[in-house]
C-alpha cells in the first residue's frame, strides 16, 4: 500500500453507486443518499455535444428536434454505448463530491453494482468507464449481493436468504448463505420490459400511440400483478395511430394486469427455476424466513401475492426497495470492507 493510499484509504468522499438502466443513485461515504436521478443524456447530434444528463435529460425524452437525441446509455443492466456512459458518470460523480471540497481533495474509491449474469467483458466496461470517469480505485459488487447487505438480511449466517430484485433493464434472482451467492438467476425482463408492453398493448387495442414516458405512468398507477380489492382505472393522452390527431382513452387495471401476464410469467419461471436447484436444507430456510422483494419492479402491485401463490413461498416487499442496492454498496464502503469476498477491484 502506497503512503497516499494509507492516508486516504477511507476518504470520506468515498462513492457508492447503484448505476441503474432506468436510474442511478449516488451514496457518499458517511451522508448517505446525495443524488437518485434518471440514467439518461441528452446529446446534440449536429455538434457531437452532450446539453443534459440526469432529470435535465429526462424531461426531453419525446420532446425534442430531430438534431437531439436523449438516451440511456445502458440497456439490460449493461452498457450499450461507452462514451455517453463514462460521460454520465463522470457527471454524476463530479455532482455528488459537491463543488466545497479542497483543490487537493483526492479522488474517490468508487464501488458499482453490476447484474450477477454479466460476463466479464461487461464488468471490465463497468470497471473502466468508472475509472475514466474519474474515480481513483473502482470496485465492483453484485446487485443482489449489494441488495441483500442493504436489505439487512443476515447474509453471513448459515443460513439461506433469497432475493428477487427487480429493476430498470434485468431481475437478479439470488439464494445466498455464508457471505455468498450459492443460486443465481439473471434475466434481462424487469421494468422496461413492463413498460414496452403496456406502450405495445396501448397501441394494439386502442391505436394511440404514446411514449415511455406516459407508459411508466400507467404502470405505476394502475399496473399490477394480482387482482386488486378495488381495480383501478386511468386517462390516457396519446396520438391516435389512424388520424395523427391527440386522443384520449380511459384504461382500466385489469387489461393492464392481462398486458403484463408475459413479462410476469417470465420473472416468475426465474424465481421457481432458483428454487428448484436451491439446496434442500436452504430451501428450508426460505420456507421460514421467505423471499424479499425488491427493486423498483418489485412495488408493482399484487407481485409479491402473485409469486407467494405460485412458489408456495412467503414473499415480501422491502420497504426500502428503490433504496437498497445502493445503500448495501455504502455499507461495504463504510465497513472498509473492499478487500473481503463481497467486491472485485477488478474486472477480471
Amino acid at each position: 500500500m502506497s503512503l497516499f493510499d494509507a492516508f486516504f484509504g477511507e476518504y470520506d468522499g468515498d462513492l457508492a453507486i447503484d448505476l441503474g438502466t432506468a436510474n442511478t443513485l449516488v451514496a457518499r461515504r458517511g451522508q448517505g443518499i446525495v443524488l437518485n436521478e434518471p440514467s439518461v443524456v441528452a446529446i446534440d447530434r449536429n455538434e457531437d455535444r452532450v446539453l443534459a444528463v440526469g432529470a435535465d435529460a429526462k424531461r426531453m425524452i419525446g420532446r425534442t428536434p430531430g438534431s437531439i437525441i436523449a438516451e440511456r446509455p445502458l440497456k439490460d443492466g449493461v452498457i450499450a454505448d461507452f462514451d455517453v456512459t463514462e460521460v454520465m458518470l463522470r457527471y454524476f460523480i463530479e455532482k455528488a463530491r459537491g463543488s466545497n471540497r479542497y483543490p487537493w481533495s483526492p479522488r474517490p474509491r468508487v464501488v458499482v453494482c453490476v447484474p450477477s449474469g454479466v460476463t466479464s467483458v461487461e464488468k471490465r466496461a463497468v470497471f473502466e468507464a468508472t475509472i475514466q470517469a474519474g474515480a481513483r480505485q473502482a470496485y465492483l459488487i453484485e446487485e443482489p449481493m449489494a441488495a441483500a447487505i442493504g436489505a439487512d438480511l443476515p447474509i453471513e449466517d448459515p443460513t439461506g436468504s433469497m432475493v428477487v430484485d427487480i429493476g430498470g433493464g434485468t431481475t437478479e434472482v439470488a439464494v445466498i448463505s455464508m457471505g455468498g451467492i450459492v443460486v443465481s438467476q439473471s434475466i434481462r425482463t424487469a421494468g422496461d420490459e413492463f413498460d414496452q408492453t403496456i406502450l405495445q398493448h396501448v397501441r394494439d387495442a386502442y391505436n394511440l400511440s404514446i411514449g415511455e414516458r406516459t407508459a411508466e405512468d400507467i404502470k405505476i398507477k394502475v399496473g399490477s400483478a394480482a387482482p386488486l380489492a378495488e381495480e383501478l382505472d386511468v386517462e390516457v393522452n396519446g396520438r391516435d395511430v389512424m388520424s395523427g390527431l391527440p386522443k384520449t382513452v380511459r384504461i382500466e387495471s385489469e387489461e393492464i394486469r392481462r398486458a403484463l401476464d408475459k413479462p410476469l410469467d417470465e420473472v416468475t419461471k426465474a424465481v421457481k427455476d432458483a428454487l428448484d436447484v436451491t439446496p434442500p436444507d436452504l430451501a428450508s430456510d426460505l420456507m421460514y424466513y421467505g423471499v424479499l422483494l425488491t427493486g423498483g419492479g418489485g412495488l408493482l402491485r399484487g407481485l409479491d401475492q402473485r409469486l407467494r401463490d405460485e412458489t408456495g413461498v412467503p414473499v415480501n416487499v422491502s420497504p426500502t426497495a428503490l433504496e437498497n442496492v445502493v445503500n448495501g454498496c455504502a455499507k461495504v464502503l463504510e465497513a472498509n470492507a473492499l478487500s473481503g469476498g463481497f467486491v472485485q477491484s477488478s474486472a477480471q
